[in-house]
């Protein structure tokens, strides 16, 4: 079972393990190939590691003109007149990443990739849904529902967004190659990306989302939002499934309130009620699944060590190490007897 777990002492230091751990994952593929594909994430939790990032680019440690990426999630709803102005907004992941990454490197990505919930008109959408009921079924166990739509289905619109929305951008993910390492982050009840919990890992590729009632609180707790009325209540996605579809998964988590996620997606049987636990799965089958957290999202995993370890996870404590991390203290993920980075 490929799953590594680093423990980390805080976020800057769970953030320079990681950015580390990335950098060194780029430079060993771009040895092989002449493209990266990179899978990235938006929230707080990925902000340091994308700094560290950027910074070794910045000093020419790898080439970022050969990395292209594709982002997991965007809102629909966001404010605006047209499909522009929601690109930017300030809180759409089109300007997130572009204030947290992209504008930071000297020398640009080949190509970056958001998915496209932007383009999608959210009156419209409701209109066609509240008109065309028969073409769309919701799947989902709590209050997060996906949206399939039929593929008989009638309506113009939402025929677009099934397939000019979510199956093209699959589609332009496996024309790229797959991707190479995707940093992902996990919500309070499990959530990864807008695969909310209760969703169907089956099925779900390419996701169009009613969000649960626990995102958009997240979302204003976070500060994203000033109110849950500001806060978008639908959103486009990667599914669980077609995350880990990625030849290594980067999972990062801070903060006590991720804790006891965290112990049960390692812990019990993968289930769709706590989505990243499918990275057992993927583990099992052969991923690479590396899961970068700070002392106090781990609390659980280290208080349950023993049994985590028998189930094929590795748990490696960092916390005691010095605040610079050098890269030949890591290089042992890179032997393939024993860690993720071979």
């Amino acid at each position: 079972m490929a799953l590594e777990i680093l423990i980390a002492r805080d976020f800057d230091h769970m953030s320079e393990v990681a950015g580390r751990l990335l950098v060194m994952d780029v430079k060993d593929t771009l040895a092989k190939k002449k493209r990266y594909v990179l899978g990235l994430a938006t929230g707080n939790t990925p902000t340091g590691v994308y700094k560290h990032v950027a910074k070794a680019a910045n000093a020419g440690e790898f080439d970022s003109s050969k990395v292209s990426s594709f982002n997991l999630d965007e809102y629909v709803g966001l404010p605006g007149e047209n499909a522009q102005q929601r690109a930017l907004h300030p809180e759409s992941y089109s300007y997130f990443m572009v204030q947290e990454l992209f504008a930071l490197l000297r020398k640009k990505f080949a190509e970056t990739s958001v998915p496209w919930g932007t383009l999608i008109d959210q009156a419209r959408l409701l209109a066609e849904m509240e008109s065309h009921a028969s073409d769309f079924v919701l799947l989902g166990r709590d209050a997060g529902k996906a949206i399939s739509i039929a593929a008989a289905a009638r309506s113009e619109y939402l025929s677009w967004i099934r397939d000019e929305i979510l199956a093209a951008y699959e589609h332009k993910i496996k024309k790229a190659g797959g991707i190479d390492l995707h940093v992902v982050g996990v919500g309070q009840k499990g959530h990864i990306g807008f695969h909310e919990a209760g969703i169907p890992f089956e099925g779900n590729r390419m996701l169009l989302v009613q969000l649960d009632a626990n995102t958009v609180d997240n979302a204003v707790r976070d500060g994203h939002f000033a109110t849950q009325e500001q806060s978008p209540r639908y959103a486009v996605s990667m599914g669980t499934t077609l995350i880990f579809e990625a030849r290594t998964v980067m999972l990062l988590a801070n903060g006590t309130r991720k804790s006891e996620t965290l112990l049960r997606a390692l812990l019990e049987e993968p289930d769709c009620t706590v989505p990243v636990s499918y990275g057992q799965r993927y583990a099992q089958q052969g991923g690479k699944l590396i899961c970068v957290l700070d002392k106090a999202a781990a609390a659980g995993v280290l208080a349950n060590a023993d049994a985590i370890r028998r189930r094929g996870a590795r748990i490696q404590d960092m916390s005691a190490e010095a605040a610079s991390i050098r890269v030949e203290k890591l290089l042992f993920f890179r032997d393939p007897a024993s860690s993720l980075m071979g």
